[in-house]
């Protein structure tokens, strides 16, 4: 059975937005683009929040058509539109891009999704991730931290009733001193 992933860029102080939810702070450079396309690959299908559905289908189904767009931009788009993508929402009532809306326990979704893809599946959006996260149902974290300090903003990791304990799998240092971590649950 694959393993439900939560990975998303962090700051230091841990948040996944900014206060005013800008995503401006983080250094996405070729070489994390191509970490970030990587990711892509190994997994079957992606699980979003809306807000990050709606952020990704706004650039990356056109990106080959965008001049600036860089080598390791455009292999991040070649891996990302294929892929299925599972959007939870309560607001949308259909999503483009080999995406498909679901709502509900997140549980009773998880195990129909393990049913349909044996491998991986991505987890991105810190308000959707909040409730995998509570009810233990992520195996590995993988927070990609950038060296800023925010403070504030909407944070990785939800307030917890008692620890999760985790167990350190890999570390990776790119050239820009962002550091991604990798964690699985015990």
């Amino acid at each position: 059975m694959g393993r439900l992933i939560y990975s998303m860029n962090v700051s230091l102080d841990g948040y996944a937005a900014g206060p005013d939810g800008g995503l401006d702070w983080g250094t996405i450079d070729e070489e994390i683009h191509t970490w970030w396309t990587d990711r892509m690959r190994e997994a079957d299908a992606v699980v979003w929040g809306r807000r990050v559905y709606q952020l990704m289908v706004a650039y990356w189904p056109t990106a080959d058509a965008d001049p600036a767009a860089t080598p390791a931009m455009l292999e991040f788009a070649r891996a990302t539109n294929p892929m299925p993508k599972v959007v939870f929402s309560t607001t949308l009532d259909e999503v483009t891009w080999n995406g498909r809306v679901v709502s509900g326990d997140v549980g009773d979704v998880l195990a129909r999704l393990r049913e349909e893809f044996t491998g991986d599946l991505l987890l991105g959006g810190p308000t959707l991730a909040a409730q995998f996260v509570r009810r233990g149902l992520v195996d590995v974290y993988r927070p990609v931290v950038h060296p800023v300090i925010l403070g504030g903003g909407l944070p990785f990791f939800p307030d917890l009733e008692r620890p999760a304990g985790l167990r350190l799998t890999e570390t990776r240092t790119f050239e820009s001193g962002v550091v991604a971590l990798g964690y699985e649950t015990r």
